[in-house]
């Protein structure tokens, strides 16, 4: 008969003093010190705010700078598709996807976080090439693994800081979505509306989005496992508006959950080179450098 290990906190047998979180099938990249609080698995996250205070630029999950919001413990990001309407995440709306937050305790010290040309994403496993002229950046409001074109810009529209472009890597969690190609599908009105639509409270960095087209869309390889890319342009109420994707491709790690990849880009003279979506695809790999590699993948696991 075949036993097999239920989910839960086991000692790390590669760090003593740790635990790591088994979820049944593989290890995780979630430890805690032995016998500490609980962090879990990957779970949605939820939002807590204090009465709304108006704050000064968007989210940065999009093209916008951070929100500094008092009382925040998390935040959820869902997905949607969208048509032209003015606010696309509303309209016709999927199931969500909720994107976990890498959490402070998932984020070991290694020799490519502190590398400033390098975006790691312990949770997922995986690193990105930080583009010259761009910056990593620690998201207080989302806790999403972040970077920025360094420098803001006063936005178009409501006041407050905006950045020329961004980008934010997580995973998607409780989803009944299967493949990379429905998940970026689901994800890019989101995407769009939290980069160029409206700010967490409620604000409008660029007089909200009134139209997109979509540009380009289909299969793409990521560090050797197939994904899926859908992007948009949107026309924005004041501003050049700019291009946004929703990128999405299995994780290196543990049951490979699927990883949400989103780009947001100004357009006009001022904006990033488009094929920079593309420059920053390439460049993603294990942490490590092995090919499907990533935290804990190399451990046994924990006996029955």
């Amino acid at each position: 008969m075949t036993m097999t290990t239920p989910p839960g906190w086991y000692p790390d047998p590669g760090v003593p003093g740790t635990e790591r979180w088994w979820d049944g099938a593989a290890w995780t990249a979630h430890t805690r010190a032995q016998g500490g609080q609980a962090f879990g698995p990957a779970e949605p996250v939820t939002v807590v705010t204090a009465p709304p205070v108006r704050r000064r630029g968007p989210l940065v999950a999009g093209a916008a700078a951070v929100v500094l919001m008092a009382a925040i413990v998390g935040a959820v990001l869902v997905v949607g598709h969208g048509d032209d309407d003015p606010h696309p995440a509303d309209a016709n709306k999927g199931p969500t996807v909720p994107m976990a937050v890498n959490s402070p305790s998932t984020k070991a010290s290694s020799p490519a976080s502190a590398d400033p040309h390098t975006l790691v994403d312990q949770l997922d496993g995986i690193t990105l090439t930080i583009p010259d002229g761009w910056e990593k950046t620690d998201d207080p409001v989302t806790g999403l693994v972040t970077m920025t074109t360094k420098g803001t810009y006063d936005c178009p529209g409501d006041s407050g800081f905006c950045h020329h472009g961004s980008v934010t890597t997580a995973t998607a969690t409780a989803t009944d979505l299967k493949t990379a190609e429905a998940i970026a599908k689901n994800d890019i009105a989101d995407a769009a509306a939290d980069a160029y639509d409206h700010d967490p409270i409620g604000g409008h960095p660029y007089n909200g989005i009134t139209s997109h087209q979509e540009v380009k869309s289909g299969p793409v390889v990521v560090d050797g496992r197939t994904g899926y890319l859908v992007r948009w342009q949107v026309r924005t109420g004041k501003g050049p508006g700019g291009y946004v994707e929703s990128l999405a491709f299995p994780s290196t790690v543990g049951s490979q959950a699927m990883v949400i990849a989103r780009f947001a880009l100004d357009a006009g003279a001022d904006g990033p080179p488009l094929a920079l979506m593309d420059t920053i695809t390439r460049s993603i790999a294990p942490i490590g450098g092995g090919q499907n590699g990533g935290v804990g993948t190399s451990l046994a696991p924990p006996s029955p």
